[in-house]
């Protein structure tokens, strides 16, 4: 089924074209990624989909039968609305009957038996609570659970996981033709998060359309990459390293085509310069045609994959050490006894859970939060450089280039030689006609990334980056990825960018809660790969009770039936024996001789539906009834 279909649309943001003349089409099923540079026009495509923007010129045709939904990177909410009230604020009958019943029962103790009462009911009359538990599932997974806050009162990252709650949730409701568009909804989500995500939408009978800069979830959920480039639209099928390798090839095929270009350009222009008096039709058509051979002649083809050798402040051989380092907030414990030598030219990670204290352990490394007790050494000849989640800091609005003046002219290279500031900006995907913008009117993914070029232009010997990735394009981390891979200092980096991190660290630090920190040496992928193998080797310790249970005096304590699962418990005793008499009746009318094909395909079709939800229905009844007293 046809989606969205868009034809020789344009878009220009004031004097600035983001894409021009593109045409593309969205089928269902589809899963594509876009991908482009910050301010090439991603999110505005996203919204002219949505229906939040218009095109300048051309058409865009959405199904009638297809329902939009956009998660943006700045969700709008009831600011005045509790958490729950904004998730649930879809128009359905059943999302009303999930909200009322959360309502009731977030009243704890307090709550009136009848409006419990009633409230069940409703869920029961809808058939509500298979999505009930896939409810909870996605609150749960995305660590959601005071539905009573107020919305105002949420953390930038809170915010995001409630709109994506909401999103998922909102989708569940739309019984046919969804486009799911998504505008970098990895942001501020950890990586059991970010794991959780792909999974669901892998599962899920969904057509999408995303901007992500993670690439193993880009890899994982999409088979289609767009390119937003020289405001042209690219399209790439297969996954990220096959877009690299594709992306070449057309960038070394454009580059010949320009090279055929300008030598028949230099013939053309000798030409045009004699300029014969007889204006015959021939000649007039290769006057036109001469201006068309101009174009393709003096296009640019801008390569991002660069390499950059600093001449970095020595490194004595004393680096860092913390011995014995204990930190808490109350009853919060960060670190507990933690004891570690950090070498020259180390690269290690750092993850865990949010709120696991691995901001406040940057902090406390580069002195500027202390520690309970213990000691932190740093060397003399150390020079932290710190990227920080607070952002760019600015004091007065000034243009780019002379917010980078005023930390040095030059920055010296490795070689011998050094780079203007405007040459590092350049690098950095900031051209000259960009370098004379004032700071204000920056992006948000553009601050982010003169944020880092001003950290890196200080010329640090040990950089400490917290949360690098986030809001920055995929070109742009691809020159960050370069410049850290080159960098002869000491890395510490904390990011749920696992394709960042696999490429980059060496080993790293787990926090696994309560002031535990584990040494893994690895990346986070040979580090997952243990997880598991732990998980599968405990799981049979978790189910050997059961097996083992009527054996032994001392039984385990039976699990406790929830009132839902009560409530599930007389459902399928209710629905078994309709089921098992509708089953007897189709099997009487099969049996009829006079019956036709086409009724018995119907039959046999229905038949083997009843046949395996009843072994559903029992297995599940088994599973309640070993709680049952």
């Amino acid at each position: 089924m046809h989606y969205v279909s868009a034809e020789r649309i344009s878009k220009t943001h004031g004097i600035k074209p983001l894409f021009s003349n593109i045409t593309f089409h969205i089928s269902e099923g589809d899963k594509i990624a876009l991908v482009a540079r910050n301010g090439a026009g991603k999110s505005t495509l996203l919204k002219i989909l949505a229906g939040k923007d218009t095109v300048d010129e051309g058409t865009v045709w959405i199904n009638k039968d297809v329902t939009v939904a956009l998660f943006e990177q700045d969700p709008q909410f009831d600011e005045s609305a509790t958490v729950l009230d904004n998730i649930f604020h879809y128009r359905h009958p059943v999302a009303e009957a999930l909200r009322n019943y959360e309502k009731v029962v977030a009243e704890g103790d307090s709550k009136d038996p009848a409006e419990m009462a009633a409230a069940l009911a409703r869920l029961d009359e809808l058939g509500a609570w298979d999505f009930e538990a896939k409810v909870h599932q996605i609150l749960g997974k995305l660590n959601i659970h005071n539905l009573q806050q107020p919305v105002k009162t949420l953390s930038g990252g809170q915010r995001k996981r409630v709109a994506l709650a909401q999103i998922l949730i909102d989708i569940g409701f739309e019984h046919r033709h969804v486009l799911l568009i998504m505008d970098e909804p990895t942001n501020h989500l950890d990586v059991g998060m970010v794991e959780w995500l792909e999974n669901y939408l892998n599962q899920q009978n969904v057509t999408l359309l995303m901007v992500t800069h993670d690439r193993y979830f880009l890899e994982d959920v999409c088979d289609v990459i767009w390119e937003i480039d020289n405001e042209q639209l690219y399209t790439y099928r297969g996954d990220y390293q096959d877009y690299l390798e594709k992306k070449a090839a057309r960038i070394e095929n454009t580059l010949a085509n320009i090279d055929k270009a300008r030598n028949l350009y230099r013939k053309e222009l000798e030409w045009m310069r004699k300029q014969p008096k007889a204006r015959t039709t021939k000649s007039k058509s290769r006057q036109d045609n001469f201006y068309e051979v101009e174009a393709k002649a003096k296009q640019k083809v801008t390569d991002t994959q660069v390499e950059l050798q600093v001449k970095m402040t020595r490194l004595g051989g004393k680096v860092a050490e913390m011995k014995k380092v204990y930190k808490s907030y109350g009853d919060k414990v960060i670190l507990k006894g933690f004891d570690y030598t950090f070498k020259k030219g180390e690269r290690i990670g750092v993850i865990g859970k949010n709120g696991a204290g691995k901001s406040t352990f940057l902090n406390m490394l580069q002195g500027f939060e202390p520690a309970d007790s213990g000691k932190i050494n740093i060397g003399d000849t150390v020079v932290f450089g710190n990227f920080s989640q607070q952002g760019l800091e600015i004091k007065e609005d000034m243009r780019i280039i002379e917010y980078v003046k005023n930390i040095a002219e030059n920055f010296p290279l490795a070689s011998g030689g050094s780079l203007s500031a405007s040459q590092f900006l350049t690098l950095f995907l900031f051209p000259p006609e960009q370098q004379y913008t004032y700071l204000s009117k920056l992006s948000g993914g553009e601050k982010k990334r003169l944020q880092l070029l001003t950290v890196l232009f200080r010329n640090p010997n040990f950089l400490v980056l917290d949360e690098p990735t986030n809001d920055l394009d995929l070109p742009t981390l691809s020159v960050l990825e370069n410049f850290l891979s080159e960098f002869q200092g000491c890395l510490l980096i904390v990011s749920h960018d696992r394709y960042f991190m696999d490429r980059l660290v060496e080993h790293m630090f787990v926090f696994e809660g309560d002031g535990e920190v584990r040494d893994f040496p690895g990346n986070y992928t040979q580090y997952r790969i243990e997880e598991r193998a732990r998980e599968k080797v405990k799981e049979p310790e978790v189910q050997a009770p059961k097996a083992t249970a009527q054996a032994t005096d001392a039984a385990p304590q039976k699990k406790k039936m929830s009132f839902k699962e009560k409530r599930e418990f007389e459902q399928i005793e209710k629905e078994m024996p309709q089921l098992e008499a509708e089953k007897a009746t189709i099997a009487e009318k099969m049996a009829n001789p006079g019956i036709n094909y086409d009724e018995i395909q119907k039959l046999s079709h229905r038949i083997t539906e009843i046949t395996n939800k009843l072994e559903e229905m029992e297995m599940r009844w088994l599973e309640l009834s070993e709680m049952v007293d």
